[in-house]
């Protein structure tokens, strides 16, 4: 990309949007450092009470836009808004609704976990007896009630960040913003964090989390921006980037008896545009014409064959190819 000069500050003309309003929306959002766009006219959208995954190579721009909508940065050219409040113009109304977590932990460390949880309850003007019932509930979501008289810097990295999860919840925030949540813990705190994280879900809260850790992102979340050199690549439901795009349709399937006839068979079917066998696996891919067969002809056609059919099911891609198709190689 070659050096640009940033934008002077000016607003960008709003997007109509249809359906619920969503919790979060970027809008032509342009931003530079040292004659650098780290954002090049970013639009997104954040639906309300989702998991939105925000993906993206190192400098692709995920920070500066994680700052921008907690109103720690201002864009230089676009519109953000959350919850219908602009962010430069609301912010303090903005800042009530909203948690952010930064993917490094503060440097509150010689504070017990109920001090430090205290502080920041009583910084968002919560009187004692109502920062105490607080504390109290936002250690139990996060399973910390054991820790409370615990020294920060004497925790472990995936209890720092409950920690700093529970932070976050104090002043109980429609809209939580973690950057890299899962940096930097083991399996299970990981998988225990993931949780935490599906049960804040199921309270009504929409959750913004960039993450590298694509194959949890797929498992959690229900949609997803990705984002490479400053420009949006992708932005909606994670079912939308897994399907396979093209002309014709393809499933993935599963055979009980592989043989080395099976391949050529599977092509004479009709309306069969292509089959690929799976890493030598007993498992065929299917390309199929739609206006020829129908899936259910297809799967009867198979059967027929005499073919011990274990799966079939739709072809889907992994979001890590997914997410290497749409971006590039190359240092940032």
């Amino acid at each position: 990309m070659s050096e640009l000069q940033a934008t002077p500050v000016r607003p960008a003309p709003g997007r109509a949007t249809s359906g619920a309003e969503p919790v979060v929306v970027v809008d032509d959002v342009v931003h530079s450092y040292k004659g650098r766009r780290a954002l090049d006219h970013v639009s997104f959208e954040v639906p309300a009470g989702s998991l939105h995954g925000f993906v993206g190579p190192n400098g692709a721009g995920k920070t500066t836009s994680l700052k921008i909508i907690c109103t720690l940065l201002r864009p230089q050219y676009g519109v953000v808004k959350v919850f219908g409040q602009d962010v430069v113009e609301h912010q303090h109304s903005v800042r009530r609704r909203i948690g952010f977590m930064p993917d490094h932990f503060s440097s509150y460390r010689q504070m017990t976990v109920f001090e430090y949880l205290d502080f920041f309850a009583a910084a968002y003007g919560q009187p004692f007896k109502q920062r105490t019932t607080t504390i109290e509930e936002v250690l139990a979501l996060t399973d910390m009630e054991g820790r409370r008289d615990d020294l920060i810097s004497g925790l472990s990295r995936g209890m720092q960040q409950r920690v700093g999860l529970a932070r976050v919840l104090v002043n109980d925030p429609d809209l939580l913003l973690l950057d890299e949540p899962a940096s930097g813990l083991d399996p299970r705190a990981r998988i225990e964090l993931m949780e935490i994280l599906k049960a804040l879900k199921s309270m009504g809260k929409t959750i913004f989390i960039s993450s590298h850790i694509l194959s949890e992102l797929a498992e959690l979340c229900d949609s997803v921006t990705i984002i490479d050199r400053g420009r949006v690549k992708f932005s909606g439901k994670v079912s939308q980037l897994l399907a396979r795009t093209g002309e014709h349709p393809m499933f993935r399937l599963t055979v009980g008896d592989d043989r080395p006839e099976w391949g050529d068979q599977l092509r004479a079917l009709t309306g069969v545009v292509s089959v690929e066998q799976v890493d030598d696996r007993p498992e065929y891919r299917i390309e199929f014409d739609w206006t020829q067969t129908s899936t259910n002809d297809l799967l009867r056609s198979v059967i027929d064959l005499g073919i011990v059919v274990t799966g079939f099911a739709e072809d889907k891609r992994h979001l890590n190819e997914a997410f290497l198709d749409l971006t590039e190689r190359g240092v940032r």
